[in-house]
């Protein structure tokens, strides 16, 4: 176990805008990690990335020390400037042996997350741990390892209160929208339609909202969103050109930087006076601070709702030992299954060394003497060869696991 490792940045001391450096785009996914597994000889790895976290997990003999952090960020490409490369090294949380399992455990059951109990973290570390295990990157631990954690994470929003009517990022910024007077049925400009938007506009369409309308930098995205919107779509290159106004705006990008500036945003006014509402979900932000700086805005971003999140923590902080008595059954329960599994990788080179024995045995060391037996007799001796080679196999296998169940139950009590 003590070979699994996380390193993390999170909300916890990493502001959400700074977040973004880190974040690696599909395309670039692939490419970045096969360089930092071939450089630094990792065995196992998967990267996850939400609104609030971006972690390494992988599984290697490695010290996590500031130097090994420092040369395995610039591994991974981030073109950080080399006082900021400083000043996230001061901001990393290191996770090793069962301290890492158990904060895995923690954050796939949502009780790291900016919301505790959201249901979201854990499919979004599936997905990361799916796309990682399909280019190859992870192995037989991190396979074992996420069996147990879906398993785990099901037990606690089964059997916990902990995500019932669960208060996730969206519909944090949804219940910050309802606040505000709107205009009835106001016009909605959505910019981006990956999952947040897609979850958002779907939120405001069930709350008999209908006046959308959607831009995305790729156009068939755009579409499969407006298709579910009833509304038009259009590539993100032709907002400047949009003249329709909007009452609201729901913008979350993947773009490194800020989309929206002044110039453009004076545009998507089209001479229109009132007080507009954005909703800017993205990390880091799509506005452009000078736009904030210029007009009078209801603004609702992804670090405005920390806040509320505390206070969801502590309204579901009960539940809070409920869940973590779970994780630690099912970390009991995971360790001897471990031991296991490496029992029967070690055991698999038993027959081929049992084999080569044999081989051995008869070409070499005793060729003579057998050549020297009638057909009879050297049939005979095969079959008692061949039958002792497979109660040699298969003995010590049996003993092994024997002596795992045993020294579990030791454990236990």
């Amino acid at each position: 176990m003590k070979n699994l490792k996380v390193i993390a940045f999170t909300h916890k001391h990493v502001d959400l805008k700074d977040l973004g450096n880190l974040v690696i785009c599909n395309e670039e996914l692939d490419a970045r990690l096969i360089n930092l597994k071939n450089s630094l000889d990792i065995p196992e790895i998967f990267y996850i990335a939400t609104c609030n976290r971006v972690e390494f997990v992988f599984y290697g003999a490695h010290e996590l020390t500031d130097e090994f952090i420092t040369e395995f960020i610039e591994k991974m490409n981030f073109c950080v400037p080399a006082e900021r490369l400083q000043c996230y090294l001061g901001q990393v949380t290191r996770y090793a042996g069962m301290d890492a399992l158990n904060h895995l455990f923690r954050m796939s059951c949502s009780l790291e997350s900016l919301v505790v109990g959201e249901k979201e973290i854990l499919a979004q570390v599936r997905r990361a741990y799916e796309k990682c295990r399909e280019a190859g990157f992870t192995g037989d631990f991190l396979r074992l390892m996420m069996d147990r954690l879906v398993k785990t994470a099901k037990e606690v929003y089964t059997n916990t209160n902990i995500s019932r009517n669960p208060i996730s990022v969206v519909s944090l910024a949804y219940r910050k929208l309802k606040e505000i007077k709107l205009a009835e049925n106001p016009r909605i400009l959505v910019i981006g339609s990956g999952e947040t938007n897609q979850n958002f506009a779907k939120y405001l369409k069930k709350h008999k909202l209908s006046n959308f309308v959607v831009f995305n930098r790729t156009l068939e995205n755009a579409k499969n969103l407006a298709q579910e919107l009833s509304c038009e779509a259009f590539p993100l290159a032709e907002l400047a050109n949009y003249k329709q106004g909007f009452d609201v705006m729901i913008t979350c990008t993947g773009a490194a930087g800020s989309i929206i500036d002044n110039t453009l945003y004076e545009s998507l006014l089209n001479g229109d006076t009132d007080k507009k509402v954005i909703v800017d979900l993205a990390v880091p932000t799509d506005i452009d601070a000078e736009v904030l700086a210029h007009h009078s805005i209801h603004y609702i971003e992804v670090s405005g709702l920390q806040a509320i999140a505390e206070k969801n923590i502590q309204e579901r902080y009960n539940e809070l030992e409920h869940a973590e008595a779970i994780i630690d059954a099912n970390i009991q329960e995971f360790l001897p299954i471990i031991k296991q599994r490496r029992v029967e990788v070690a055991m698999r080179q038993v027959p081929d060394k049992i084999k080569e024995i044999r081989a051995t045995a008869m070409n070499e060391v005793f060729a003579q003497d057998l050549n020297n037996l009638d057909p009879q007799a050297r049939e005979l001796l095969e079959k008692v060869i061949n039958y002792m080679e497979k109660k040699y196999i298969k003995v010590p296998m049996v003993m092994a696991k024997e002596i795992l169940v045993k020294n579990a139950e030791f454990e236990k009590n």
